[in-house]
């Protein structure tokens, strides 16, 4: 079977909120991002032309439930260590909450929920020759302290302030709760052509191109569950963006042969996993 090539990036995530201006303003306000259109119930955000997250309004939506499937975290890649220590500074002086931090020993990494509770994480990639490697090929990950005095002297050799997400920013990698680990793991290699790089107990992570992951599926808190109820934020669909058609209709090929095919189009197949979470694989 065909992999996904090398070249893939992660495209817009869209994720529903229960007050539109309210996510917008943490949005921009505080993370930084530009808003870049906007329309009834519906803001574009991004740090430049592209968007990276789209916000859809369902007002007066209730948080997820923790034992359902769908987002665990939505992966913000700022484009360096210097980028993320000036972020996770301003994030102090707005006094945002965050959740948790960890060095992964490919990343360093911070967690944080938007205003309805959706998942994020802000993190910087190492270069790939100090990714540490298991046998295989496959990545090493763990969940270290981050030496915080060497992170934020990063900032400080660089005389610049935070002014917004820095051109360069992308959607690193999304991570979503399944409700079982290796039957996500199955489907996301065999059906859209992910390689996997690294097991945690109750966790794979899978990429294209030798990455550290472009996806993380968990059942810590979701091991048999089922979808949000319809009332919830979340979630709408994630996408990813391939070089070509051929690879577009290897992909499609698969997805209907695993009855997984939503929607096809000119330039894109969506697809729908065992816990309805959609994916639009798209050329552009």
């Amino acid at each position: 079977m065909s992999r996904l090539p090398n070249d893939i990036t992660l495209g817009p995530v869209k994720v529903s909120v229960g007050n539109l201006a309210r996510a917008a303003d943490f949005y921009t306000g505080v993370l930084g991002f530009e808003q870049l259109s906007s329309s009834p119930g519906t803001v574009l955000l991004g740090a430049g032309v592209k968007t990276l997250i789209a916000l859809f309004e369902k007002p007066g939506a209730k948080p997820q439930p923790r034992h359902s499937t769908g987002l665990y975290h939505i992966a913000v890649l700022l484009p360096t260590r210097a980028d993320l220590a000036r972020l996770i500074i301003h994030l102090a002086q707005t006094k945002y909450p965050l959740s948790g931090y960890s060095d992964h020993l490919v990343s360093e990494a911070f967690y944080l929920n938007d205003p309805d509770g959706n998942g994020l994480e802000l993190y910087r990639d190492r270069p790939r020759s100090e990714w540490p490697r298991a046998d295989g090929g496959m990545v090493r990950m763990d969940n270290a302290p981050i030496d915080f005095d060497d992170f934020f002297a990063t900032a400080e050799q660089e005389a610049k302030t935070w002014s917004g997400m820095p051109a360069g920013t992308s959607i690193g990698h999304l991570h979503l709760k399944v409700g079982h680990s290796d039957l996500a793991r199955n489907f996301y290699g065999d059906v859209i052509g992910f390689d996997v790089m690294a097991y945690f107990p109750g966790a794979a992570f899978v990429s294209a191109g030798g990455y550290h992951h472009h996806l993380g599926m968990n059942q810590w808190e979701s091991r048999g569950a089922t979808e949000p109820p319809e009332d919830s934020v979340g979630l709408i669909e994630w996408s990813i963006v391939v070089p070509d058609a051929a690879t577009l209709g290897e992909i499609e090929k698969r997805a209907l042969e695993a009855s997984a095919l939503l929607e096809r189009g000119e330039a894109f197949v969506l697809i729908e996993d065992p816990w309805h979470t959609k994916v639009r694989v798209t050329t552009g």
